[in-house]
Parts: structure tokens; C-alpha cells; sequence
């Protein structure tokens, strides 16, 4: 009797310890996050300490559910702050930049990692293996440019998973934090 009753109360140890450890599973895949970074941040003259937008290293690839246009903007800002913090300043239109800055975004579902490779140069091969299907596998990339030199001189690449049943709010909080990860490099002025 106390044979069966010390097995089902091991049983019952192996059945609650599975199901933490798929939860615990499914919160690392909404916080694991992975970065690749090349280039020379040190060939940069950061002299005049502005920055402005590529004309044309800008994109988002994602599903119609997302509006570009707000992505984008939202982009903007989110790297705009961590540039203020940094010490730089978006240039007006009368000053030369010292920095230019392209972007992209692109979510698993309409652009694969080797499409991302052939693009970027860069990859950073998240798994997705046992990420549930309320998680998307998303890509920014973050590239610098010295104005007078069509290669970027710095990129870095982070994959990292959006979780589609957050609120908006929360998906922009996460996303700042991850641009402000990714743009840590960058000295301060």
C-alpha cells in the first residue's frame, strides 16, 4: 500500500514538474533573444554628433494586419531616443550628418532567414523549435553609415520572438528595450 501511494505521489511530481517546464519553456521563447554584430563603430566621425535616416535602408516586411507606416514611425522613435541618449542629435536640414542610420523589420512569416542572409549579410539563427504558435519570430536590423560611403560600416542583427496576444503597448516597451540593447555599442559622446 504505501509502495502505490509513494508512485502516484512520484507520478504526480513528474506531471507538475512537465507542465512548469513547458511554461518555463514558453517564457524563455518570449524573452530569447539573439544578436550578431559586425563592423567598426571606431571609422565613424562622430565630430558633429548628428544623425539622419538612409534615403533608401528603411523596411518593413510584415503581414497586412501591421501598418508599415506605423512601424516605421514607430522605428524612428524608439532609435531616435537611444541616439538622443547616446549624445546625438537628428540633423537639421542646414546640417551635414555625421551618421546615417538605416533600419528593418521583418516578421518569420514573410521573410526567411535565408532572405534575411542574402539581404542583410547578417543572420542570427533563432530556432523556432518548440515556440508555440502564439509566438512570431521577428528580425531588426540596425545599420550605420558614414555619409560618404555607400557600405555600412556597422550592422547588428537581432532575432527575438513577438508574442501576438500582447497589447500594442506592450510589443512598442519590448521593442524599445531591444533597439536600446542593440544600439548599446554606440558610444557615448
Amino acid at each position: 500500500m504505501i509502495n502505490k501511494i509513494l508512485m502516484i505521489l512520484v507520478g504526480l511530481v513528474l506531471v507538475v514538474g512537465c507542465s512548469s517546464t513547458d511554461s518555463e519553456q514558453q517564457q524563455m521563447a518570449a524573452t530569447r533573444t539573439t544578436m550578431v554584430i559586425s563592423g567598426d563603430l571606431s571609422s565613424l566621425n562622430t565630430s558633429s554628433k548628428t544623425f539622419a535616416w538612409h534615403p533608401t535602408m528603411f523596411a518593413v516586411h510584415a503581414n497586412d494586419s501591421l501598418d508599415s507606416d506605423v512601424i516605421i514611425q514607430h522605428m524612428q522613435n524608439a532609435i531616435t531616443k537611444v541616439m538622443q541618449t547616446k549624445g546625438y542629435h537628428l540633423a537639421k536640414a542646414n546640417e551635414i550628418p555625421s551618421v546615417l542610420v538605416g533600419y528593418g523589420l521583418a516578421l518569420e512569416s514573410e521573410m526567411s532567414d535565408k532572405e534575411i542572409l542574402q539581404k542583410a549579410g547578417l543572420v542570427a539563427g533563432l530556432s523556432t523549435e518548440g515556440v508555440a504558435d502564439k509566438y512570431e519570430k521577428g528580425s531588426v536590423l540596425v545599420a550605420l553609415f558614414n555619409p560618404r560611403t555607400p557600405m555600412p560600416v556597422w550592422r547588428v542583427l537581432a532575432q527575438g520572438f513577438t508574442d501576438l496576444d500582447k497589447t500594442p503597448l506592450q510589443r512598442e516597451q519590448r521593442f524599445e528595450q531591444l533597439l536600446a540593447s542593440m544600439l548599446k555599442p554606440l558610444p557615448t559622446l
